[in-house]
């Protein structure tokens, strides 16, 4: 059994979605002979945590953990709350305020790639030992945040050690880089160090096939694609009643940007129209919602079909999935987020519910979605046709057949993916 090196900074107790990919792979590696060696931040200030996600990191894995320092703290006389939405990503797209806009210049110039580039130099010190002390072989970085490809960047430099950079986002195409403002020095530096780290690991791990074509056009190392997925065994889940309303959830951060207007227009709508639909109809939104996208739903007159609540455990997302009779899935209208596949998609697949996506056109979800016939998918232009799957989605649930027949969902197990991650690993 040979050992890699996992740098990680998302890692329980930290929530989100970022957590869950690793996490994972960590707990099924043993499995196919690799024992994972795990170093995550000793201190970290992660903007949502979830204490439940601790039983889950198995047993016999091997954690080592270093302080980090981590400026978002000393942004804090501007606006504790602006630097924590900052920090988890809910920047606003309208009526930015002057702490806003100077947090975001401050992020965008100060600390590239981002806020956790101090941890680099430690981490290298610290990981030189520790790669010699454990006989490690192989590093992996995963980002964002994508200063963690930077630590594996120096110890390719200094050690005889394989590297494989793992990006679970994109770093200079994702959609957020475009409201950070950047100056052309800052657009000029990210780039430099996206190629160099492009270049400089022996292999790359992107979550979609958008994002491999992106890559293909700055390096020619191997890149290989593995998915997020689920890990919820049917078996081991009890039995859950669906909701008695006609239940619209959405799990998950709904962040500025995600605002599928068109959705909200055609809800209300019906709801004039139907007394039925009216009567029993629900919007669930299950996580941080920004201030825009509530307008926006508030100006639509559903304000009285809303339930919010801002961030729940993994445990009680997985609940809220199964109960649900719809589930949402939004992602920005933007060419740029065509190759984002969120990371709850897999779990909407798991729960086995009706999935009704909403985002750019040739988004790659869309493949998914059909391949697997877990739902349907949507662009912000949609109307009368999204309006009339709506209603035939309503009339089932009248009937009391409101369900979906997906398939080849295995393909996202989590232990499948980290069979395709152990092959990887195997070096020629």
């Amino acid at each position: 059994m040979h050992k890699v090196l996992i740098i990680n900074y998302y890692w329980p107790p930290a929530g989100g979605p970022g957590v869950q990919r690793w996490l994972k792979f960590v707990k099924y590696l043993p499995e196919f002979q690799i024992h994972p060696v795990v170093y995550i931040p000793e201190n970290p200030k992660y903007p949502i945590t979830d204490n439940s996600l601790l039983k889950e990191i198995p047993e016999n894995v091997t954690i080592y953990k270093n302080k980090i320092f981590e400026p978002y703290h000393l942004a804090g006389f501007l606006s504790k709350s602006k630097t924590k939405q900052i920090s988890s990503g809910v920047i606003s797209d309208n009526h930015t305020s002057l702490s806003e806009k100077t947090l975001l210049w401050i992020r965008g110039n100060m600390f590239i790639p981002d806020a956790r580039k101090y941890w680099v130099k430690p981490s290298v010190r610290f990981l030189k030992d520790i790669i010699n002390k454990e006989q490690i072989d192989t590093i992996i970085t995963t980002g964002p945040p994508h200063s963690l490809h930077l630590i594996g960047l120096e110890l390719k430099r200094i050690l005889d050690v394989k590297w494989l950079a793992d990006f679970r986002d994109p770093w200079t195409s994702i959609g957020y880089h475009s409201k950070l403002r950047l100056t052309k020095a800052s657009q000029r530096k990210h780039r430099e160090l996206e190629m160099k780290v492009a270049n400089g690991c022996d292999k790359l791990l992107v979550t979609s096939n958008t994002t491999k074509v992106e890559f293909e056009s700055i390096t020619s190392k191997p890149i290989h694609v593995i998915t997020n997925g689920f890990d919820i065994p049917e078996s081991d889940l009890p039995f859950t009643a669906l909701d008695s309303k006609f239940s619209l959830s959405h799990i998950g951060s709904l962040l500025t940007g995600r605002n599928p207007e068109n959705l909200w227009k055609v809800l209300s709508e019906i709801i004039d129209e139907n007394e039925a639909f009216r009567k029993v109809f629900q919007l669930n939104l299950i996580g941080v919602v920004g201030r825009d996208v509530l307008k926006c739903i508030y100006d639509n007159g559903l304000k009285s079909y809303t339930s919010i609540k801002e961030y729940v455990s993994h445990e009680k997302a997985v609940d809220y999935q199964r109960n649900s009779q719809l589930l949402l899935l939004a992602e920005i209208d933007s060419p740029d987020t065509r190759g984002i596949i969120p990371g709850k998609l897999f779990e909407y697949l798991a729960a086995k519910r009706p999935i009704l996506a909403i985002g750019p056109p040739d988004w790659e979800v869309a493949e998914i979605v059909k391949r697997t016939n877990s739902g349907l998918v949507f662009n912000y232009n949609s109307g009368s046709d999204l309006k009339a799957v709506l209603l035939n989605w309503f009339h089932l649930y009248q009937q009391g057949n409101l369900m979906v027949s997906s398939v080849n969902i295995e393909a996202y197990n989590r232990r499948m993916l980290t069979a395709k991650l152990a092959e990887l690993l195997e070096w020629e």
